[in-house]
């Protein structure tokens, strides 16, 4: 199957955002267009990330018709084995970098969502708008309900805490992306990889679909919460990588064991990047569609566009490289993150032609990045299945 150029791209935008959340400057020391493209990459490079991944899932799981009987259980193998690859590296990730890292949770989604991956575009729309609607007020109350004695409780138990300071309880319920509230925009992502988005027809649909999700969500939030309600929690929190503490259910857990913030139930209105709502999650949901669409129709329409974006569609082939791999120069190279004192774009713009850089002379002479290639190989064993 030829590549989806415009899902690399988007893939690629998605990485290039997350830069901007772990290198660039704080959303408080930015002005201008600078202040937009940072507010942007806060949350909704994430969301774009968690939504491409229910996309590839639907790549492996068999995209317009999905694979059945010997087809369909080696394909739930490679998702499985890809899972817990993931789950592996993000743990082994989050001992250094913290609970910013979103390959473990991405291990959690892709066990979660085996059990969708035979079903139809708008089965998989219907669910993914019910957890919209349910986990964020859910998460809500199950946090509310955790008191730190049931915290210490669960992470004594927990090997995954031992060794990092994200456990199971951060990975579902109360880490940067819990899979609780996080899955909304994977299941999502796997609607879109069920439709043939090279469809003029499914194109001019899913652009609707993103605008009026988009206007709705952040309308409703600003009518009901005021003015505030769409502004970015990164401002109120430490800028460690991460885009801030989410108030109901999505703040990482003190690693102390401690207790969480005071919630209210007035958060649930807001729809600022990562506040874990259900305005927040359908916004961002409808962003993540004007991109995929956006990025799709462009590289399909615009022959020119399509070579000169072909160093930037390499970072989409590769990613998961592209993302490890910043964090590992961040260490080489001592980068800072964005910080309170960091104001220079520099670093960023460095890192970003790095990865276009690296990206396009691989590409080159493989097919597959560095991660990739040894990820498809672990994944082969699935072949064995009968």
């Amino acid at each position: 199957m030829g590549r989806l150029v415009g899902v690399d791209l988007a893939r690629a935008l998605a990485v290039f955002g997350m830069y901007v959340v772990h290198i660039g400057p704080p959303l408080s020391a930015t002005h201008g267009v600078a202040s937009w493209i940072r507010y942007m990459a806060d949350g909704h490079s994430s969301v774009l990330f968690a939504t491409l991944a229910g996309f590839s899932l639907m790549l492996l799981a068999g995209r317009r018709e999905p694979k059945t009987g010997l087809a369909g259980r080696q394909a739930k193998a490679r998702i499985a084995i890809r899972a817990v690859i993931l789950l592996a590296l993000g743990t082994v990730m989050a001992i250094e970098y913290g609970g910013v890292i979103i390959l473990g949770f991405y291990g959690v989604y892709f066990l979660l969502a085996l059990p969708l991956v035979r079903l139809p575009a708008k089965t998989l729309a219907i669910v993914a708008a019910a957890f919209a609607l349910v986990a964020p007020q859910l998460a809500y109350v199950l946090s509310s309900l955790l008191t730190p004695s049931i915290q210490q409780s669960i992470n004594t138990y927990d090997p995954l805490r031992h060794l990092s300071e994200v456990g199971v309880l951060d990975l579902l319920l109360t880490g940067f992306y819990p899979a609780l509230t996080w899955m909304s925009f994977v299941i999502a992502g796997m609607a879109l990889g069920r439709l043939d988005l090279s469809s003029s027809p499914v194109q001019k649909r899913l652009a609707a679909l993103g605008a009026a999700l988009t206007a709705a969500a952040y309308g409703m939030s600003l009518l009901l919460a005021g003015k505030g309600a769409l502004r970015s929690l990164a401002e109120d929190g430490p800028s460690s990588g991460s885009s801030g503490p989410m108030p109901t259910g999505g703040g990482s857990m003190p690693a102390d064991g401690g207790s969480f913030p005071d919630l209210s139930a007035s958060s649930l209105l807001q729809a600022g990047p990562h506040s874990g709502t259900t305005f927040d999650i359908i916004g961002s949901v409808g962003i993540a569609i004007l991109v995929i669409v956006g990025a799709t129709v462009a590289m399909d329409r615009l022959p020119r566009l399509r070579r000169l974006a072909k160093p930037v569609i390499a970072v989409g082939t590769m990613s998961l490289t592209a993302y490890v791999g910043h964090f590992l120069a961040q260490s080489v190279f001592s980068t800072p993150a964005g910080t309170g004192t960091q104001q220079s774009w520099l670093p960023l713009i460095m890192y970003v032609l790095g990865a276009v850089l690296f990206a396009a002379t691989w590409s080159r002479f493989f097919r597959r990045g560095p991660l990739e290639y040894l990820l498809n190989a672990a994944t082969k064993s699935a072949n064995r299945i009968r």
